[in-house]
């Protein structure tokens, strides 16, 4: 299974959150933002879809809206992915800050491309296609049974997340063949763990990236 390649063009640091639902992506993204800015880091903190003003009606119309056909929803997370790439990823990594995603084209491999049966090549092609091939130099994966995010999340569940256990399984089992695939670029984590234990293990690996001491710092 041939893996897309880190992107060498950028003077920034791109990290990506992945997981399933009620993982702990978002309070990792806020723990890890904090901490690099104490180190005098500039930080873009993004999310997929909804990380810019295209994105939020992406998401309000996959995630809230009436039914979106499979491959139409592949589609619409593609072409999210795309605009967010062109108008905010790469002109922050230009500028040689941090950027943190919470999500990235590996979630329509996992969800699209596993979950919804559409092929994990054709997805992982069509958003390497849509990014450029633009691949973030780290991805920590939160790894966490779909029961126990079922149980998180409440009641409250998008269109996605009120996918049966069983799609919730086959995501989450290729996000670990994702991770086993390209060990360099995945760090696995227990989503079971309490938060900050999480970030620990996060932030120990991210200060191992050399990237990070080569990035300009801001001037305080």
């Amino acid at each position: 299974m041939t893996q897309p390649e880190p992107s060498p063009s950028s003077r920034g640091l791109f990290i990506a959150l992945e997981g399933g639902d009620g993982a702990g992506k978002s309070t990792q993204g806020r723990l890890l933002c904090a901490w690099l800015e104490e180190l005098g880091h500039a930080v873009v903190v993004t999310r997929e879809p909804g990380g810019t003003a295209f994105g939020r009606t992406v998401r309000e119309l996959v995630l809230h809206g009436d039914h979106v056909s499979p491959r139409a929803e592949a589609l619409l997370f593609a072409a999210d992915r795309a605009h967010h790439v062109e108008t905010l990823i790469r002109p922050a990594l230009q500028r040689g800050e941090v950027v943190i995603t919470d999500r990235y084209l590996d979630s329509s491999i996992a969800y699209q491309g596993a979950g919804r049966d559409l092929g994990v090549d054709e997805v992982r092609e069509l958003n390497v296609w849509a990014t450029g091939g633009l691949v973030p130099k780290l991805t920590v994966l939160l790894d966490l049974p779909a029961e126990v995010g079922r149980i998180r999340r409440g009641g409250v569940h998008d269109r996605l997340e009120s996918e049966s256990d069983d799609f919730h399984r086959a995501v989450r089992e290729h996000f670990l063949t994702l991770a086993r695939a390209d060990p360099d670029r995945y760090l696995v984590v227990d989503g079971q763990l309490r938060a900050e234990q999480i970030h620990e293990l996060v932030r120990a690996r991210v200060a191992l990236l050399p990237l990070l001491s080569l990035l300009p710092r801001v001037a305080r």
